[in-house]
C-alpha cells in the first residue's frame, strides 16, 4: 500500500464525513444531538446499527481468530437471535412508552437517584473501555498503513484520529451518525464482500469451489459440546444472548439510535432486519478467515504470532492494490462507525443522567453539551494510550472480558426490575453494583479448582448480572401498594 494513496483515501473519506455532517447538522439544537427529534427511518437505523455492532474488533479480530477456534464464535451469534428479540418484544416497548432520552431514566423511575446514578455510571464505565479497545484496534492498523511510514507516532496519530470524530460529531450527533453510520457500514460490507472475492480469484475459485472450501475445512466447525470447553455450545449461545441484551438493549448507545425511530413499530422493524443483517454479515467475516489461512498457506506466508495481524497482513503486503485500498477503507469505515456514535452515546448520557440538561435553557444545554463531547474525547484519548501499553490478550477477548465485569450490574438492575415488583434500599444499590464485578472475577480465577476444571468463558456475564439480582433481592422489601403502583 502506497503512503501517499492511503493519505489520499483517508483525507477523501474524511472528507465526505465531515460534508455530511455539516449537511444534517444545519439548524441541529440539542434535541437534534441526542434522538434526532425522532424522526429517524427505521430502514436507515438498522443498516447503519451494524456499522456501530460490528466495529474494528469484528474487522480484524474474528477473521483472525479462526485460526484459532473455528467458527465457535458463530455459536455466540446465534444467540444474538434470541437476545435481540428480547430487546425488540421487551425492553424496546419499555423505553417508548417512558418517552425515555437517556434508557438509564428506567432506573431512578423503578428504584430511585442512587440506582439510577450507578447504571448510568457502568453505561459510562463500560462503553468508554470498550470503545477505546475498538478504537485501538484500527488505530494500530492506521499506523502501520500510513502513520509510520509518514513518521508520525502512534500518541500523534490517535489525537488526529480523535480529533477527526469530533468535528464531525460535535453539532449533529445522533441525527449525524445515523447517515454516516449508513454510509460506513456501506464501506465496511464491502470490503469484506470484495476481499472474499478477490481472495477466491487468486485461489482460483468458482463460487462451488468457494463453499466447499470453506464447508470441508477444520476451522470451519461451528458446535461444540464438551461441556468443560470455553467454547462449549450451551456456554456460548446463552452468553450470545445476554450479551446482545445487555450490550445493545442496555447500551445507550446502539438503543439512542433505535429511540430516534417515530414510534414503536418502526423501530421494531428496524431491530428485526438489524439482526438478520448482522448475522449474515458475521457468517461472511468467519468465512473470510478460513480464506486468509487458506491463502496463507497455499503462498507460504507465515501466520503472524498474533492472529489480529493476519488480516492487516495480507490485505496490506500480500493481496494487490485493490483488496488493499478495500482493507483500509473497511477497517476505518468499522472503527469510526463505532468510535463515534459511542462518544455521542456517552456525551448524552452524561448530560441527561449526571447534568440535567433537560431542565435547562437551550444555551445552556448546548454549552454543557460541547464541553462533555471535548471531556470524553479527551478520555478516550487517554484509555487508548493505557490500553496500548498493559493489553497482552486477543483484542476481541478482552473487550468481552471487560464487558463481563462491566455490564454486568447492568443485566442484574433491569431483570430485577422488570421481573420483580419489590423495592429496594436504594442507597445500598451502587455498593452491589460495585460489589458484583468484584465477586464474579474472584469466583473466575478459582472456577477450576472449585468446579472440577470448569472454565467460565463469556458467560461471566451472567454470574455477574446473578449476583447483582441476588444483592438486589437482599436488600428489597415485599411489595406494598403504594410501591406496586409505581413499579414499572
Amino acid at each position: 500500500m502506497n503512503t501517499t494513496l492511503a493519505l489520499v483515501i483517508l483525507i477523501a473519506y474524511f472528507g465526505m464525513l465531515i460534508a455530511v455532517s455539516f449537511y444534517t447538522a444545519r439548524g441541529a439544537d440539542t434535541n437534534a444531538f441526542f434522538t434526532a427529534n425522532r424522526q429517524s427511518p427505521w430502514w436507515l437505523v438498522a443498516f447503519g446499527m451494524i456499522g456501530t455492532s460490528l466495529s474494528g474488533v469484528t474487522f480484524i479480530s474474528v477473521p483472525g481468530a479462526v485460526g484459532k477456534i473455528g467458527f465457535s464464535y458463530f455459536q455466540v451469534v446465534l444467540g444474538y437471535i434470541v437476545g435481540y428479540f428480547v430487546i425488540g418484544s421487551v425492553l424496546m416497548p419499555l423505553y417508548y412508552r417512558l418517552n425515555l432520552i437517556s434508557i438509564y431514566g428506567y432506573l431512578e423511575k423503578r428504584f430511585g437517584f442512587w440506582s439510577y446514578k450507578a447504571g448510568a455510571g457502568f453505561f459510562l464505565l463500560a462503553r468508554t473501555v470498550g470503545s477505546a479497545v475498538r478504537l485501538y484496534v484500527a488505530a494500530g492498523v492506521l499506523q502501520i498503513a500510513l502513520f509510520t511510514p509518514l513518521g508520525v507516532p502512534f500518541e500523534v496519530s490517535v489525537l488526529i484520529t480523535i480529533g477527526l470524530i469530533w468535528i464531525y460529531t460535535f453539532k449533529g450527533g445522533v441525527k449525524t451518525i445515523i447517515v454516516t453510520d449508513t454510509l460506513q457500514t456501506v464501506f465496511l460490507v464491502t470490503a469484506v464482500v470484495l476481499t472474499i472475492v478477490l481472495i477466491s480469484k487468486e485461489l482460483g475459485f468458482s463460487f462451488g469451489d468457494l463453499v466447499r472450501t470453506v464447508k470441508d475445512n477444520s476451522m470451519s466447525q461451528v458446535f461444540y459440546w464438551d461441556a468443560n470447553d470455553p467454547k462449549n455450545f450451551f456456554k456460548q449461545f446463552i452468553s450470545g444472548a445476554f450479551i446482545a441484551i445487555v450490550m445493545t438493549g442496555l447500551d445507550q448507545d446502539l438503543m439512542q439510535k433505535n429511540l430516534t425511530c417515530k414510534n414503536i413499530g418502526e423501530a421494531q422493524k428496524n431491530m428485526f432486519w438489524f439482526t438478520v443483517t448482522l448475522v449474515f454479515v458475521n457468517f461472511m467475516f468467519l468465512s473470510l478467515g478460513v480464506l486468509l489461512y487458506v491463502y496463507a498457506q497455499r503462498e507460504g506466508i507465515a501466520i503472524p504470532t498474533r492472529t489480529d495481524d493476519l488480516y492487516p497482513t495480507l490485505a496490506l503486503n500480500h493481496l494487490g492494490l485493490l483488496v488493499g485500498i478495500t482493507f483500509l477503507l473497511g477497517i476505518t469505515a468499522a472503527t469510526y462507525a463505532s468510535a463515534d456514535s459511542a462518544l455521542t452515546a456517552l456525551t448524552t448520557s452524561f448530560c441527561v443522567d449526571f447534568m440535567n440538561v433537560e431542565n435547562r435553557p437551550e444555551a445552556e444545554r448546548s454549552r454543557i453539551k460541547h464541553i462533555v463531547h471535548i471531556g470524553f474525547s479527551i478520555l478516550f484519548y487517554v484509555v487508548i494510550i493505557i490500553f496500548r501499553q498493559v493489553n497482552s490478550k486477543e483484542v476481541i477477548t478482552a473487550v468481552f472480558d471487560i464487558a463481563g465485569y462491566t455490564y454486568g450490574p447492568l443485566l442484574g438492575l433491569y431483570a430485577f426490575g422488570i421481573f420483580s415488583k419489590r423495592p429496594v434500599m436504594d442507597r445500598f444499590v451502587p455498593w452491589i453494583c460495585v460489589a458484583s464485578p468484584l465477586l464474579t472475577y474472584y469466583v473466575n480465577e478459582h472456577s477450576a479448582a472449585w468446579f472440577g476444571g470448569y472454565q467460565f468463558g463469556f458467560e461471566r456475564l451472567l454470574l455477574n448480572g446473578l449476583f447483582t439480582f441476588i444483592g438486589l433481592w437482599a436488600v428489597s422489601k415485599p411489595v406494598i401498594k403504594e410501591a406496586e403502583a409505581i413499579a414499572v
